[in-house]
C-alpha cells in the first residue's frame, strides 16, 4: 500500500462525492444551506476526513476505528439525502445519482476496513512485557 491518501481509491471516491454536496448545497436559499445543507454538507465530508485522519495514524486499530466514524457519516449523509428527496430539494434523478456513488464508496469502505483488519492479525505483538 502506498504512504499517499491521493492513493486510495476509496479516499478519491470519497473526496470527489463531499466537493459534489458542497456545489449542490450552495445553489440552495439561505435557510435550507443553513439547516439541512450543513448537515449533509458536513457528514458527506466527514466520510473522507475520516479515511484520511485513520491512513495518518501509525496503528492499523486506530486507522480501522475512523474508518468505523467513516462509515457512520455514510450512512448518516444517506439519511440527509433522502430528507433532501422527502422536501423536494432535489430530484429523484439527483438523488438515486448520489445515492448509488455512496453504495460504491460503502462498499469499497468494507474492502479497505478488511484489509486493515488483515494487517492488524499480521502486525507483530510489540508488547515487551509479552516476550
Amino acid at each position: 500500500m502506498s504512504n499517499r491518501i491521493e492513493d486510495l481509491e476509496v479516499y478519491n471516491l470519497a473526496d470527489t462525492f463531499g466537493n459534489k454536496i458542497w456545489f449542490l448545497v450552495l445553489e440552495w436559499d439561505y435557510f435550507t444551506k443553513d439547516t439541512v445543507g450543513k448537515q449533509l454538507t458536513r457528514a458527506a465530508d466527514s466520510i473522507s476526513e475520516n479515511i484520511a485522519e485513520g491512513f495518518g495514524r501509525y496503528h492499523y486499530k486506530e486507522n480501522k476505528n475512523f474508518c468505523y466514524f467513516s462509515r457512520g457519516s455514510l450512512i448518516e449523509t444517506k439519511g440527509w439525502l433522502n430528507k433532501c428527496l422527502v422536501r423536494n430539494l432535489m430530484s429523484a434523478d439527483k438523488h438515486a445519482e448520489l445515492i448509488k456513488e455512496l453504495e460504491t464508496i460503502h462498499h469499497k469502505l468494507n474492502i479497505y476496513i478488511k484489509y486493515i483488519g488483515k494487517k492488524i492479525i499480521e502486525q507483530p505483538n510489540n508488547d515487551p512485557m509479552t516476550q
